[in-house]
């Protein structure tokens, strides 16, 4: 009798679960899985790998393909002081710029990094940080659990840098200069001691910044010139989402992860595009059978070239295309498994993980060395 893998989600299968060729967009997968070391891979829709990147330290989050064919990191950087709870989990602030042959050609610290980070067209980086918030604006944050304050009653408070090429912050923008905390409420179950929690960023062709607020659900677009919020996709329509991106149409995907979704008792994911000014959703994607598709945390989603819809579940590793109508022509889950290596980020989430923050599809264009 042999033993039984214990491991749910591998026993459950992993690779390349299913390829339509003729109606998926084809291409190239980049993904970097949580817990796996610091291994990037490139696989074919065949589910074939076909480049691999070994980095330093394991992913803060997320690795992408740069136009000019490199690949840009975001790592875990080892020196990041453990501020609050689960802080080890979410944190990045190690950049890095590979070329394929693995050669560091740029680099950039901040220890207080967290969650989501662009590499701008124009070679700057956009990402999200944290400072305390001041004393007396801390106090007006409503809402969230109190049980895992923080001793000395800190509150940390998202800061957003444009840095360029230098090292310099070129753009700057403090969320307690800005947002009302009574227009922002913690969810009940959520702790205090990080407001709002910026999961996602992203930038419009007409230059605002896009914002995931987790803890309080909504995503905003921010004019760069004054920092006010020029529109809000609210906690009515998204709940707990990740990854806004806008569209050629001026849309916004969405990954809508569906914690605490109002009146929805059993959560579940979806995808939507929103009409950020009217607030129409013009397009959703969730399972037919609403539990099978679930990521609690992390996500994404990205429109590709022939129209199909390419989606990361992230907590289960589990990628895969649909069409404009829902219907799944290709998926893959990932096989690399293992334990978060921090002891903090390891008591939070116990167990073995095939996640990644999020993973990115690209056209045979797009990688002028494969």
């Amino acid at each position: 009798m042999t033993n039984v893998d214990q491991v749910t989600l591998r026993r459950r299968g992993s690779g390349l679960i299913a390829a339509d060729l003729t109606q998926s967009a084809g291409g190239y997968t980049l993904f970097a899985p949580q817990t796996d070391g610091g291994n990037v891979y490139l696989i074919d829709v065949k589910g074939t790998l076909v480049h691999s990147w070994k980095l330093p330290y394991r992913p803060g989050r997320d690795a992408v393909l740069l136009p000019n064919g490199n690949l840009g990191y975001n790592g875990n950087h080892p020196d990041s002081p453990d501020i609050y709870p689960a802080w080890s989990l979410w944190h990045g602030g190690a950049f890095i710029e590979v070329t394929p042959d693995g050669e560091v050609v740029w680099q950039y610290s901040d220890i207080f990094h967290h969650h989501d980070a662009q590499w701008l067209p124009n070679g700057h980086l956009l990402y999200a940080t944290v400072e305390p918030i001041p004393g007396d604006f801390a106090k007006l944050i409503v809402g969230g659990s109190s049980k895992h304050d923080l001793p000395d009653g800190t509150i940390y408070g998202d800061v957003i840098k444009e840095v360029n090429r230098e090292g310099e912050v070129v753009w700057l923008w403090r969320v307690w200069e800005h947002l009302n905390p009574s227009d922002f409420p913690i969810h009940p179950f959520f702790d205090r001691y990080h407001w709002p929690l910026i999961n996602g960023l992203g930038l419009t062709r007409a230059g605002l910044v896009l914002l995931s607020l987790r803890t309080t659900s909504g995503v905003l677009g921010i004019d760069k010139g004054t920092g006010d919020v020029v529109w809000r996709i609210g906690h009515d329509i998204v709940a707990q989402q990740h990854t806004p991106v806008e569209l050629a149409n001026g849309n916004i995907l969405i990954f809508d992860n569906g914690n605490s979704r109002p009146g929805i008792a059993i959560p579940f994911s979806r995808v939507i595009e929103v009409n950020p000014v009217t607030k129409a959703i013009e397009w959703e994607y969730a399972d037919e059978l609403r539990t099978a598709f679930f990521s609690p945390y992390m996500g994404g989603a990205e429109r590709l070239v022939n129209g199909n819809t390419y989606i990361t579940e992230a907590a289960t590793g589990r990628l895969f295309e649909v069409t404009p109508e829902g219907k799944i022509v290709w998926e893959y889950v990932i096989p690399y498994f293992g334990e978060y290596p921090e002891a903090a980020a390891h008591k939070y989430v116990p167990g073995h993980h095939n996640s990644v923050f999020r993973s990115h599809r690209y056209a045979k264009s797009q990688i002028p060395w494969l």
